[in-house]
Parts: C-alpha cells; sequence; structure tokens
C-alpha cells in the first residue's frame, strides 16, 4: 500500500510542478518521472535545510519543490 501511495504522491507532485512551470502536466508518466526524481531532489534540498515532511501532503510539497528546481535545471542546461 505504501509504494501505491507513493507513486500516486509522485504523480501529483509532478503534475503540480508541471502546472508551475508549464501551466500544464507533462503526462501521467512524465509527471510520475518527474515526480518521483523531484521527491529525490526535494529530499536531499529539503535534508540539508533540516526540512522534513511529516505527512503525505508535506512529501507531495517537497516532491513538487524538487521537480520544480529539477525542471529549472533542465531548462538551463538547454540552452548552454
Amino acid at each position: 500500500m505504501h509504494i501505491i501511495m507513493w507513486l500516486l504522491g509522485g504523480i501529483v507532485a509532478g503534475w503540480l510542478a508541471g502546472l508551475l512551470i508549464r501551466k500544464r502536466g507533462f503526462g501521467v508518466i512524465g509527471d510520475l518521472a518527474l515526480g518521483l526524481v523531484g521527491g529525490l531532489v526535494g529530499g536531499f534540498i529539503g535534508g540539508l535545510l533540516g526540512i522534513v515532511p511529516v505527512n503525505w501532503i508535506g512529501n507531495v510539497l517537497v516532491a513538487a519543490f524538487g521537480a520544480v528546481i529539477l525542471v529549472a535545471l533542465i531548462r538551463v542546461l538547454r540552452r548552454v
């Protein structure tokens, strides 16, 4: 059951990041991938800053934050 919640959280985080960056999502697979990788990035940065989410909504927000940073970084690298 935890894996299902993790995947759903990844999809929601990727969708939120897509809305913030592109004003639309990246599709279900793209949202899932972006949310899951964003969760790693957000968790790493949050850990450095001492931010530890305590519930599902906090995890989704941290993953969305990481996904936004990831998309912004990819955009910068594409321009170079």
